[in-house]
């Protein structure tokens, strides 16, 4: 029987390479001039720690690195952005959480999603991916599309179809 898995994953090769850029555009711009900037990432904890100058400039360079993963074809929704803090007397830090996996909550929402199409599909969840079953492959292209088309609060990735 034909199946795939819907998964939510990040590359975090393809992160570090935008937090990279980031990096290089703050260097060059005009208004973080004296402004000590901090970016980095933690790929053990998916963690983005900022550390900056004011909330204005914290902004800017989450726009920055929003802009970023948008052009390297990473969807921002993977970001969870935590309280701003206070680092410094002249520093304010902000961590970004990445994150990664379906919550339970939002497979169950996909499998009543599913369930209501009226496809002759079989969904499952299993931890933080959703491994869906069905006798045709049109079927399971079809609740593809529909997915696609729905706004779901992670980005989604079709993997591992057999037919």
């Amino acid at each position: 029987m034909p199946s795939l898995d819907i998964v939510s994953t990040v590359d975090m090769q393809m992160l570090d390479n935008a937090i990279n850029n980031v990096k290089r555009e703050v260097v060059t711009r005009y208004d973080f001039r004296n402004v000590k900037t901090e970016i980095t990432l933690d790929r053990r904890e998916k963690l983005i720690h900022v550390a900056t100058g004011d909330e204005m400039k914290m902004k800017a360079v989450l726009e920055i690195l929003i802009g970023q993963c948008t052009r390297l074809k990473i969807d921002p929704k993977i970001f969870d952005p935590q309280k701003i803090e206070a680092a410094t007397q002249n520093t304010v830090r902000r961590d970004v959480k990445v994150k990664e996996g379906i919550s339970r909550e939002t497979a169950q929402k996909m499998v009543k999603f599913i369930k209501a199409s009226g496809l002759k599909v079989q969904p499952a969840i299993q931890d933080d991916q959703l491994r869906v079953t069905g006798k045709q492959i049109d079927d399971l292209q079809t609740m593809m599309q529909q997915l696609r088309e729905q706004e779901w609060d992670v980005p989604l990735q079709f993997v591992n179809m057999k037919r």
